[in-house]
This record gives C-alpha cells, sequence and structure tokens, in this order.
C-alpha cells in the first residue's frame, strides 16, 4: 500500500473549454492508465473521462469523472469537473472532498466568468491549488497577462514556476526558473521529456524573473533570506520546501504553463503535483458536528480511528446505487456495518470498489485518505457514514438554488411510471435539481440551473428509461421580499364549547441580507417554549408559496416580541398556523415586491460584431459592465435578467457568423416592477 503522505486527492477546475479534459486525458498517458490519446470531440471513442454517451456526443463535461493513476512514487486520484455553470455542483462536491486542485486557465482568455466562480468554490473549501495556463500555442497567447490577471481578477499570490519558450505557433517548451533548465518534448506524443540548456536569448529574462519568484517566496524563509541576502546559492530542496508550505498555507499559488494539445508541460504538472500539493494527513484538520451534543469535533486522519466518511456522489449501477465516499478517518473493510448519522441507521458494505471512471476495481479494504465507492447501499448525497459508537456529521456541501424551471407532461400511461422512476433517481444524484408539481395544471415542475442542465436530464430520460413527455416553455425561477419593516398581530380563536384552536403571536418583519432568519424576543412565557419551534416551522411555511405571485420568499427576518395562549386550547399545531397567518399579515404591509435571476454574462466575439451584439443586449435589458480588448477580439461582460436570455445561443451564433462564444452564471436577485411578469 502506497504511504498516506504519497497520496494526492485532486481536481481539476476550470472555465467551460479551457482545456481539463484534455489535461486529465494527458495525465492518464504519461502516467500509463491509458495507452492511447483520445481527443474531447473524437468522433468515435472521445476523451476517456467523458465516458457519458452524451458527453461524447456534446464535446463537454456533465458528470465529473474520478480515476486512479501513479507518478512517480505517488498515488493521484484525479476527478474531472465540468466547467459549464449549469454543473457547478458536481464542481461543488468534488472540491468538497479533495484535497488540492488544479486551476486551469486559458493562455488567451486568462480569468474568464467560471474561473471567479471556481475560485470562489474552492476557497469556500479551503482547497490549495496550482495554476496551470494552457493553450500557450494558440494565437493571442499571453501567461504574463493571465498571471496579472489571478493577482487583479482573484486577488491571489501567483508564482510563475516557469518561463515560456516562444508563444503561439512557435511555443517550443518551458524553462523551470527553480533548476534553471529548458524542457523539450519529443515523441508522437511528447512522451520524451528532453532537458536542454536555456537558449542563449532567453538567459537575461528568466534570470530576472528568477529573482523575482525568489524575492516572493523569501518571505516565508528566514534561511531563504539569509542566502539571498549573503549572495548564496539556494538549494532547490530550499525553495520546493517554501512553496510546498506557502501553498499549502494559501498563501501562494504556484503558477505552471504548458499546452496539453500539443503535449508540452504536463509532465512537469505532475511533478508539481506531487511537490506541491497536500496529501490526506496534511490537509487542514476537517471539522463534524456531535450528532447527540452538537459540539464540534475535530477529526484526525488516523488509519486505527473509527471510520468517519463522506457520501458524495451518487450514481445508479447494474447492481444497485454507486456511492463514491471519502475516508476522512478510519479504515474500512467490506462487510463492515456503517451508521448513517442523519437516518440513524446501519448499512453494510458488502461490496467496496475503486472508482476507474465506468469501471470498478473489487476491494477488500480502504483507509483514511482514499476516495472509493460502495456499491448497493441506501443513502443520500451529503450523508455522514461513521463506525457504530460514533454518531457525528461532516459539512454538509453548499448547493445553489435552481434558476430555471420547465413544466413536463408524460405523453402516454406507459410513461407516467418511467418518468417518476427517471426524476427519483435524478434528484438522488444531483441536488440542484428539484421537482414539484403545479397543482393548477398539475403538471411536474422540474428547476436547474439552466437549460442545458434541464436539457441533459430530459434527454437523458429519453435514453435511459425511453420515457417521452410533452415540455413548456422555461418559466424563470423569480423570488419576493419586502421593502420595508411591517407588524403582526394575528389571533387564531376557535373555541366552540370542545376543545378548540388558540393561539395569538406578536412581532414585526424587516428586510436583510440572509435568506430568512427568526429571532425570538418573547419574554415572560407569554408563548410557551415548547411552541416556539412551531412558529418558526410557520413562518417557513409562509416563505415556500409567497404572497404576491406563488414565488418563494427571501430576504426576510422575523422577531417574534409576544403573543398568549391557553392552557387548553393552545397547541402547536394552532401556533405553526398563527404564525403563518401572522407572517402574512405583516407581508402585505411591507410593500412586497418581486425579484429576479440576474445572471453574470461574457461574450467573446471578433472586433466587427462588437456594435451589434452590444445593441441586441441592451434590447434585452443587459447592463453593460464593460469590455476588455484582447488582440483582435473583444470580451463584453454584462448583467442580463434570465428571463431574456432564452434563445441567445442561436441569435448570437446569426450576429457573429458563428464567431462568438459567450457563458454564463447566476449573479444575484434584482427587484422587477410587477408590470413586468405576465
Amino acid at each position: 500500500m502506497i504511504a498516506r503522505h504519497n497520496v494526492r486527492n485532486i481536481g481539476i477546475s476550470a472555465h467551460i473549454d479551457a482545456g481539463k479534459t484534455t489535461i486529465s486525458e494527458r495525465i492518464l498517458f504519461y502516467t500509463g492508465k491509458i495507452h492511447q490519446i483520445h481527443e474531447v470531440k473524437d468522433d468515435e471513442d472521445g476523451a476517456t473521462m467523458d465516458y457519458m454517451e452524451l458527453e461524447r456526443e456534446k464535446g463537454i463535461t456533465i458528470t465529473s469523472a474520478a480515476t486512479t493513476c501513479f507518478w512517480q512514487d505517488h498515488q493521484i486520484n484525479l476527478i474531472d469537473t465540468p466547467g459549464h455553470v449549469d454543473f457547478t455542483i458536481e464542481v461543488e462536491r468534488s472540491l468538497r472532498v479533495l484535497d488540492g486542485a488544479i486551476m486551469v486557465l486559458c493562455g488567451v482568455a486568462g480569468v474568464q466568468s467560471q474561473s471567479i466562480t471556481v475560485d470562489r468554490q474552492m476557497r469556500r473549501y479551503r482547497v490549495p491549488r496550482i495554476a496551470f495556463i494552457n493553450k500557450l500555442d494558440r494565437l493571442g497567447a499571453n501567461p504574463f497577462r493571465v498571471v496579472t490577471a489571478l493577482k487583479e481578477k482573484l486577488e491571489l499570490h501567483p508564482l510563475l514556476l516557469q518561463y515560456p519558450i516562444g508563444l503561439e505557433d512557435q511555443f517550443a517548451g518551458v524553462i523551470d526558473l527553480i533548476e534553471m533548465k529548458a524542457y523539450y518534448y519529443e515523441g508522437q506524443h511528447g512522451e520524451e521529456v528532453v532537458i536542454k540548456p536555456i537558449p542563449e536569448q532567453l538567459e537575461a529574462e528568466t534570470q530576472t524573473a528568477r529573482e523575482k519568484l525568489l524575492d516572493s517566496i523569501s518571505i516565508l524563509s528566514e534561511e531563504m533570506m539569509a542566502k539571498l541576502l549573503a549572495g548564496e546559492e539556494i538549494p532547490s530542496s530550499l525553495i520546493w520546501e517554501t512553496i510546498r508550505q506557502g501553498t499549502l498555507n494559501q498563501e501562494f499559488t504556484p503558477v505552471l504553463l504548458g499546452s496539453a494539445l500539443k503535449n508540452k508541460g504536463i509532465q512537469n504538472l505532475l511533478d508539481a503535483v506531487n511537490l506541491y500539493l497536500p496529501s490526506p494527513i496534511e490537509r487542514e484538520v476537517v471539522q463534524a458536528i456531535d450528532v447527540e451534543t452538537k459540539q464540534k469535533v475535530s477529526i484526525t486522519p488516523q488509519a486505527d480511528a473509527p471510520v468517519v466518511a463522506l457520501a458524495f456522489k451518487l450514481i445508479d449501477h447494474e447492481f444497485g446505487q454507486l456511492t463514491y465516499i471519502r475516508i476522512y478517518a478510519g479504515t474500512l473493510t467490506k462487510g463492515d456495518r456503517l451508521f448513517n448519522s442523519r437516518t440513524q441507521k446501519g448499512v453494510r458494505a458488502r461490496r467496496l470498489v475503486r472508482i476507474e471512471v465506468d469501471r470498478y476495481q473489487e476491494l477488500d479494504s480502504a483507509t483514511v485518505g482514499e476516495i472509493v465507492g460502495l456499491i448497493g447501499i441506501d443513502c443520500a448525497s451529503g450523508d455522514t457514514l461513521c463506525s457504530f459508537g460514533t454518531n457525528l456529521s461532516l459539512e454538509e456541501i453548499f448547493v445553489p438554488e435552481p434558476v430555471m424551471t420547465l413544466a413536463i407532461t408524460p405523453k402516454s400511461q406507459a410513461d407516467i411510471e418511467r418518468v417518476n422512476k427517471a426524476l427519483h433517481r435524478f434528484t438522488r444524484e444531483d441536488p440542484t435539481l428539484k421537482i414539484s408539481s403545479d397543482p393548477e395544471s398539475s403538471q411536474t415542475l422540474i428547476s436547474g440551473m439552466g437549460e442545458l442542465h434541464l436539457d441533459i436530464y430530459l434527454e437523458r430520460m429519453k435514453r435511459e428509461y425511453h420515457a417521452e413527455v410533452y415540455v413548456s416553455a422555461p418559466a424563470v425561477a423569480y423570488r419576493e421580499t419586502i421593502t420595508k419593516p411591517a407588524n403582526f398581530d394575528y389571533t387564531l380563536a376557535k373555541q366552540t364549547g370542545g376543545s378548540g384552536q388558540y393561539a395569538q403571536v406578536i412581532g414585526h418583519i424587516e428586510p436583510c441580507p440572509e435568506q430568512f432568519i427568526f429571532e425570538n424576543r418573547v419574554v415572560s412565557g407569554a408563548i410557551p417554549s415548547q411552541f416556539i419551534a412551531a412558529c418558526e416551522q410557520g413562518f417557513r411555511d409562509a416563505l415556500k408559496t409567497g404572497w404576491l405571485k406563488g414565488y418563494p420568499i427571501i430576504g426576510v427576518k422575523v422577531i417574534l416580541n409576544g403573543g398568549s395562549f391557553h392552557p387548553v386550547d393552545s397547541s402547536e399545531l394552532a401556533f405553526r398556523f398563527a404564525a403563518r397567518m401572522g407572517f402574512e399579515e405583516g407581508f402585505a404591509q411591507a410593500e412586497p415586491t418581486l425579484l429576479e435571476p440576474m445572471m453574470l454574462l461574457e461574450v467573446e466575439t471578433p472586433n466587427e460584431f462588437v456594435g451589434r451584439i452590444q445593441s441586441k443586449l441592451l434590447s434585452r435589458r443587459a447592463l453593460l459592465l464593460g469590455s476588455e480588448h484582447r488582440d483582435n477580439y473583444v470580451v463584453i461582460q454584462a448583467e442580463v435578467p434570465l428571463a431574456e436570455m432564452f434563445g441567445y445561443a442561436t441569435e448570437l451564433r446569426s450576429l457573429s457568423q458563428g464567431m462568438a462564444t459567450f457563458s454564463m452564471e447566476f449573479a444575484k436577485y434584482r427587484v422587477l416592477s410587477i408590470s413586468m411578469i405576465h
């Protein structure tokens, strides 16, 4: 078994089309995992990590895929994640369980909108990362501009560890600024790494870049600082160790260069993964909550401790549900019984497997730091599985709210059961896919992160379950909120001689930046403590159905000041109902308004189409945030209402002769005048 300090659990994340899957394919090839390189848009096979038929057809990554490979004396557990914002939950849950990450950036476009989202996710889970600037063979590539963008847009402290040998069609290799050697990649697939002296014309530039690098990292090492001041030679081992410590502490982001498509720079990237990213025993101590005492508990990564694992991804498998788990403590053996702290029930690990993309290798045991699969156990994404006698709950995965809804109706009686089976499976797999029903039309409503997200699930429903449905036009997930404080005083009094219902709630509501806050200010037992939770639940009930148009309510703080009760006729049900009615009474007086989801849009277009694209965006109620000129094309940034973005892909193609591309992600909710809702 590989020593724990030689294991790396890493993910590859980036903006769509930055080259994540192409890099994954090269990593698998150079580590000997595969013996032939397939490209993302190969006519036949497609990339290894894009194993779904839909992924290969569309040339995009839809679901994260895991595999294990070996480089030098290290085991690398690799997860390739989607770049499209509609599948952001795949990135979210992967980063939740990984120890380190490779952040891929396009050498031409640099920091893009989804790069900012990925950065936010890495910060949320405090994941150390290295950056890889890809596509340096492309026209307009400029790694120095990308490094500046990392500093200015993401507020990182990038360390450029390499210097390019040529750029664009002259890109030939990289110079290692630590060892001061030039690396070239020869052979049919760049598998032969050839080390040569630095080209004479680049010696002065690389020496300057090295001095800048050493100056940046010496703040973390007194020994290095002393050697620099004394003019002594600094050993590579000291530089590596200093960069490693700065990376683990997230003070530095090492930056490497290359072109995955041209097979340049990937071997050095693998070396950097081993050198700078943490092992499972070096990552920050994971915190869990003791379900019984509600106290925080630190989980130490020890193999002989009780098992603590997080189920972070589910897939439907021919032999039952396949559950991806990350083991944070202990050693799990096939046949062990585990305790699910959410359901408070036991499950048995009958089949334990190592996941190799879409294939599985049976295991007898797995230990701390491993990412493995359990086949046939019943649990949900985000559940904590632990040894019996341990009742801990790990931090849950952040799940963004859906922004778009479709109504679907099965085409025939036979389709009803197939649709229900498909939706049951999909919602277990994907927490961002929400299912509800429209009480007026009896249609099933599916809500998700965008057009592509919902299209993929409709296509999967058709292919995997042979279920045909009628689909209505997309609907936007509006929200309701209030614009000023208001009081409420509601009394429920139904007393007709027998046992009645009585509850009075007094308080006020006010706008707040959070989704919902409840504050209990009841004193002197005006409402008995056993009814306070029922009041809070009543307020939460009112949030779900809205008041203006039936949309969910956000941005409201409820303060419960007092009330009254009856010793016989008061009950939890009475206070829950009274709280709901009191909330609606206050909401009606608080000048309620509608909110609409705003998307951050980034359009990349040749110069000649800028005017017409901006003009059309303005007609879609866009707020233009600015534009950035890069060589012969422009990147336009705007905030646009999601309601105005349906069909935009087709319009943009016609406006730009198919040459412009766009990406968008949810930005915020903005007040909308009621007259604009049909």
